[in-house]
């Protein structure tokens, strides 16, 4: 059973990682920039850094997850990454902030919509993250 659960949250999140990078690398790095911004807890070259890097390391962590590479340190890695843009998320929207969210690149508001399913990606990056280290240290010899 965890096998198989590891197996699709794994997928599921690689997915999401991938298709996160790949709507953000398909348009230019300056609105995604503008998206970082809207949040205004970044100086502007910290902003130029995200924008510039995020999307390549949401790629790298959506091919590492597909692949199953060192499974419980990437998915440890996935569910902060994630715990950090659902943190950011949460406060400004209770701020009452009426900005883009930046997830998917540009063009969707911060709703409780958006909440709920960076909430539930959370949910499934933690719970693939503590399957994949329960696995690991399952095996014969882990502690070693």
């Amino acid at each position: 059973m965890s096998a198989g659960a590891r197996l699709a949250l794994r997928l599921m999140l690689g997915g999401v990682f991938l298709y996160a990078a790949y709507t953000k690398l398909s348009q230019p790095w300056l609105l995604f920039a503008l998206s970082i911004d809207s949040y205004q807890l970044l100086p502007e070259w910290a902003v130029l850094i995200i924008a510039r890097t995020l999307p390549w390391v949401e790629l790298a962590l959506g091919a590492l997850l597909l692949a199953g590479w060192r499974l419980h340190y990437v998915a440890i890695c996935a569910a902060a990454m994630l715990a950090v843009f659902f943190s950011v998320m949460l406060l400004e929207y209770a701020r009452g902030a009426g900005i883009d969210c930046g997830c998917f690149g540009t063009g969707e508001a911060l709703s409780a919509k958006t909440l709920g399913r960076d909430g539930a990606l959370l949910a499934a990056a933690m719970a693939l993250a503590a399957l994949a280290w329960n696995a690991r240290s399952s095996r014969p010899g882990a502690g070693a």
